[in-house]
């Protein structure tokens, strides 16, 4: 279990499972559900925070919709092609890019505060220095990524000629990198501590030199069929944002992974998103993290 979880956080969502076993999957709007993409076996803890945000939202908003998993696990592109149907669910996240908000309906409050794009690297465990020497990103070239082959961050990653190796399923990565099929595998600071605690990443350690920036934004993503479902979750998250609520979730999950990452001590390279759509609200500074921020 990861150690930034509560007992709490794991037994609400065993009771949200629990409730997806004993109920045939419905619409939303004839059952009073709202549905989300399941995660794989083994890999629920994923989803906690966002899940955790989508409650706050729903609950600040005044809505009685009922969370309630997909019938069958769902990777990313998947998930999002069925929410671009209206087909089997109701809502997604997931990083934003000028695709993604062509097909689907952004509610632009970033519930990562950006930090998908506040990337450290899990490396093998018999590589830990690989990256000491990394000062620019022409030192970064030498090695390779892995990525998911959907995930913006491989166009990301390659716009800048660094050499990146995909594949279509999350946990693979993890085999291929202990295999050294690519050097390095950059994650975000507020996932890869709970990501380096799954039997699967037992070979990996965390590089402790380097820290990618690129701006970008975690959203929940709705079906531009159903506008009535993204307002009532943007109505919630702005009320959850102006008393605080917000906030204190973002902390009770993050406030310690943050605080590992120690990231004013690594060598920042700066990226650029071209994918980044000029609708992202970087005016809005309450919305986003920035390592001297005071508050973690």
């Amino acid at each position: 279990m990861p150690r930034t979880l509560s007992q709490a956080a794991w037994r609400w969502l065993c009771g949200l499972l629990l409730v997806s076993l004993i109920t045939p999957p419905l619409l939303a709007d004839d059952s009073g559900t709202l549905r989300y993409p399941r995660r794989a076996d083994g890999d629920e803890f994923r989803s906690i925070y966002a899940l955790a945000q989508l409650q706050l939202a729903l609950d600040k908003a005044g809505s009685a919709l009922r969370l309630e998993p997909s019938h069958y696990s769902m990777e990313q592109e998947r998930a999002l092609v069925n929410l671009e149907q209206n087909d089997r669910l109701d809502v997604a996240w997931s990083m934003t890019s000028h695709e993604r908000e062509q097909r689907l309906l952004p509610v632009r409050i970033p519930l990562d505060k950006g930090l998908f794009g506040w990337r450290i690297a899990l490396l093998s465990k018999d590589r830990v220095q690989l990256l000491k020497d990394v000062r620019n990103l022409e030192d970064l070239r030498q090695f390779s990524a892995g990525q998911g082959h959907d995930w913006p961050d491989s166009e990301i990653l390659r716009g800048h000629d660094l050499p990146v190796r995909v594949s279509s399923s999350y946990g693979s990565l993890f085999r291929m990198l202990q295999a050294q099929r690519f050097d390095y595998f950059p994650r975000s600071v507020i996932e890869i501590w709970d990501e380096l605690e799954h039997p699967r990443a037992k070979q990996l350690v965390v590089d402790p030199h380097v820290l990618l920036h690129y701006p970008t934004a975690m959203y929940f993503f709705f079906s531009p069929k159903r506008p009535e479902l993204a307002e009532t979750v943007r109505l919630g998250m702005e009320k959850a944002l102006a008393d605080g609520s917000f906030e204190r979730l973002f902390q009770q999950h993050f406030a310690t992974s943050l605080q590992r990452a120690q990231l004013t001590q690594r060598q920042v390279i700066e990226l650029r998103n071209p994918l980044l759509p000029s609708a992202t609200p970087l005016q809005r500074h309450e919305l986003w993290f920035t390592p001297a921020a005071p508050a973690l």
